[in-house]
């Protein structure tokens, strides 16, 4: 599938292209942001949704307001709504992360969907919407500025303290509790009944309330924003599924796509894996892992509690345990 320019004369036979898969894939992911985006969290259509998608041999950035010097124009992808643009492969072909790589843009940096840990379609483009949610989040007023303010960089300007911080991962006994208090966050999001979830809710509340006060002021600071920033944008991946398997339409093409799973299988595979996960949860086997399913749990858990949590987001931040006490 090639692309369709604009003006001819910016086609090239030297330009590498997107393949036609990976145009697809692109495109709705797009289309989930466009049509969904609003549904799931007010005033997220605002945010940047660049992308700097990785080939073996090239990088093709899309969406982009300010690509640098070293990226070549190829034209405008009326699939994509967009100017594409491409340079020679910087990053690695597994990379899937956001942060301001391109122009100081916030920008989704993202292998193809084979090269990276989820692998299918479907996945994929619900995975680009987790990053694009943490396009939201960068985009808030003084988000970087209220990070840095948590304490918890220890001189590392380069942003890394978020995956290296030294949390005591080890501790046998912050090991021990936290697996208890997994195990409890599961029960209460398999209550069956409003009586049966309000006491393994109650429960879960008191172990909570106890791990967060065996751990110091800073190692709290850090796995609360963990939870925060990682764990919400994974429960808005299921969220996004959800909404996409009940009343949306893909894009041309993508159902046909030799992956295909539903979004129904998408939604459904990260509420059972997430919840099953906390029944054997360890610490000192997934570090920092741990916080992608437990901080999702947890904002199921405050959907299941009839509690408005995203009203409060984005001004009382770094914090969802502290929503469960209003």
């Amino acid at each position: 599938m090639a692309f369709i320019f604009l003006a001819q004369n910016v086609f090239s036979q030297n330009n590498p292209a997107i393949s036609a898969t990976d145009r697809i894939r692109l495109a709705e992911a797009f289309r989930l942001g466009d049509k969904l985006s609003e549904k799931v969290w007010p005033n997220w259509s605002k945010a940047p949704f660049a992308v700097l998608l990785v080939a073996p041999e090239s990088e093709f950035l899309v969406r982009h307001p300010s690509p640098s010097k070293d990226f070549t124009e190829i034209g405008y992808d009326k699939l994509l709504k967009s100017k594409v643009y491409w340079r020679k492969r910087v990053f690695n072909q597994s990379f899937l992360a956001t942060f301001p790589a391109v122009g100081g843009v916030s920008t989704i940096v993202v292998g193809q969907a084979e090269n990276t840990w989820v692998k299918t379609s479907a996945f994929w483009t619900v995975t680009l919407l987790h990053e694009h949610f943490h396009q939201m989040q960068d985009s808030q007023a003084n988000f970087y500025r209220d990070v840095l303010a948590l304490d918890l960089a220890n001189g590392d300007e380069s942003g890394m303290w978020m995956i290296n911080y030294p949390f005591p991962y080890r501790d046998k006994k912050i090991n021990d509790d936290f697996s208890v208090m997994a195990a409890q966050l599961a029960k209460a999001l398999e209550a069956a009944d409003a009586k049966e979830f309000q006491t393994e809710f109650g429960a879960y509340l008191k172990l909570r309330k106890a791990f967060n006060a065996s751990l110091s002021e800073k190692d709290y600071r850090y796995l609360s924003f963990q939870f925060w920033k990682e764990g919400t944008a994974r429960y808005t991946e299921y969220e996004i599924a959800g909404l996409a398997a009940e009343n949306y339409k893909s894009v041309k093409g993508f159902t046909k796509l030799k992956d295909y799973k539903t979004y129904r299988e998408v939604a459904d595979h990260w509420r059972r894996k997430t919840i099953e996960s906390l029944k054997t949860i360890r610490l000192d086997k997934l570090e920092r892992e741990v916080v992608y399913p437990y901080g999702a749990a947890e904002a199921m858990l405050l959907v299941k509690a009839g509690i408005d949590w995203k009203s409060r987001y984005f001004t009382e931040k770094f914090y969802l345990d502290k929503y469960f006490g209003k």
